[in-house]
């Protein structure tokens, strides 16, 4: 017993660790992606070295940890495989021909309002990676755009707490029957609008001016660019449709989408060598595969931390000290959400009330904060962590610029629920 507590605090301070040299990755100058992938396998190969004893079951558990991280990869790769399609087709041509507006304070209302939506559709991941692709064309200078790429990250996570769909989090709690559908939109849909627009409200005084007009409203789309960006949007708003129906995880709606996308682009310029490079052999050499083994070295790590009962005893310890009635358990969750992945904090979240009745007052608030506190950092939800690598934001820039805001917006909507 001693020398597992004793491997829990070896665990646990070699994730602190690790999680520090990723927040300082500017300083450091060292990959966060490689920092996260050795930290998995250190904490795993450390886990099985001092569990002898039971390493055929720890292997079929580390399977199962590996397969749903593999599931997160595939889905990735997926989708920002459609999007980098969409875009090598100019696609987003059509969708920014018709964003005319060139003040900032504007373009940052539309972009919120868009992600906060289309997050309720698809779900925060997918739209933080479309979002930021028309924002790369909306506004060509880093500098100009990183205030709003920042509030998509808001905006997506919180569209995608108020619809079973939209978060990883409300889709657990509504397969396991603690929450429905309707209850649930009823119930989050003020407090998460709250958690965008309160940010939003903040920030758009620190915007000011106009921007320069975008390149990419001169460029000429590709032959079948239009076909391309509704079959590839389709593609992803059916993404849900296709798991509800058929009950398979998202990553094969994905991979669906893809493959339809792949059979129309091949049928569109198999003949034509001149454009190889708008097929997709060609275009999985532009994905930015670092950020996607980024996600890989972070799920597995946080992986460990589960099987290894710590996220359990911290749940437990949170248990034994706040009352499950009490509007701050749901407080705390977001918070600790913030820092580490809110899926297995949700599942932990499951076991401990499991009496508990559906659409109780304690399942809306779980539902709101896991979904809304994990937008407090940049690492503390896929949609963040999609930032950093799609915009090489570092934690940070968005701790300085986003983190109290979204603090705020957090604090009002979980208010809100409180007075109901």
């Amino acid at each position: 017993m001693q020398t597992l507590g004793s491997l829990k605090h070896l665990l646990i301070s070699i994730f602190t660790v690790s999680y520090l040299a990723i927040i300082f990755e500017h300083i450091t100058r060292i990959s966060k992606t490689a920092i996260a992938i050795v930290t998995a396998i250190i904490l795993w190969t450390l886990y099985f070295l001092a569990t002898p004893q039971t390493i055929e079951l720890d292997v079929r558990h580390f399977g199962e940890y590996v397969y749903d991280t593999a599931q997160i990869f595939f889905f990735l790769l997926a989708a920002m495989t459609i999007v980098e399609l969409i875009d090598s087709h100019q696609g987003f041509h059509w969708i920014t021909r018709f964003i005319k507006t060139r003040k900032k304070t504007k373009l940052l209302i539309i972009v919120s309002f868009v992600a906060f939506f289309l997050s309720a559709i698809l779900d925060n991941l997918t739209t933080t990676i479309l979002m930021l692709t028309v924002l790369k064309k909306l506004v060509p200078q880093k500098e100009d755009r990183i205030i709003a790429s920042c509030m998509v990250v808001i905006a997506a996570n919180s569209g995608g707490a108020w619809t079973p769909i939209g978060d990883v989090t409300t889709t657990m709690l509504w397969i396991e029957g603690k929450i429905s559908t309707l209850h649930t939109i009823k119930t989050l849909f003020i407090p998460s609008l709250l958690s965008m627009a309160i940010p939003l409200a903040i920030l758009l005084p620190s915007l000011k001016g106009k921007l320069e007009k975008s390149g990419d409203l001169k460029v000429k789309p590709e032959y079948g660019s239009l076909a391309i960006l509704i079959t590839g949007v389709v593609g992803l708003i059916m993404i849900p449709v296709f798991k509800s129906m058929t009950g398979l995880p998202p990553f094969m709606g994905a991979l669906l989408a893809l493959s339809v996308l792949w059979v129309i682009t091949d049928l569109i310029h198999g003949k034509k060598e001149a454009r190889s490079h708008l097929r997709v052999p060609f275009i999985f050499s532009r994905l930015d595969i670092s950020s996607i083994l980024f996600f890989l070295g972070i799920l597995l790590s946080v992986g460990l931390l589960k099987e290894s009962g710590i996220l359990r005893m911290l749940a437990n310890f949170l248990n034994e000290h706040i009352s499950h009635e009490s509007i701050v358990l749901p407080g705390v969750f977001g918070v600790v959400s913030a820092i580490i992945d809110n899926v297995p904090l949700v599942a932990a979240s499951m076991g401990m009330y499991p009496s508990i009745e559906m659409d109780a007052n304690f399942w809306q608030q779980i539902a709101y904060s896991a979904g809304v506190g994990g937008s407090m950092l940049i690492i503390g939800s896929s949609s963040g962590i999609a930032l950093m690598g799609i915009e090489n934001i570092s934690f940070i820039e968005y701790l300085k610029k986003i983190s109290l805001p979204s603090l705020i917006g957090f604090l009002t909507g979980l208010a809100y629920l409180a007075l109901i």
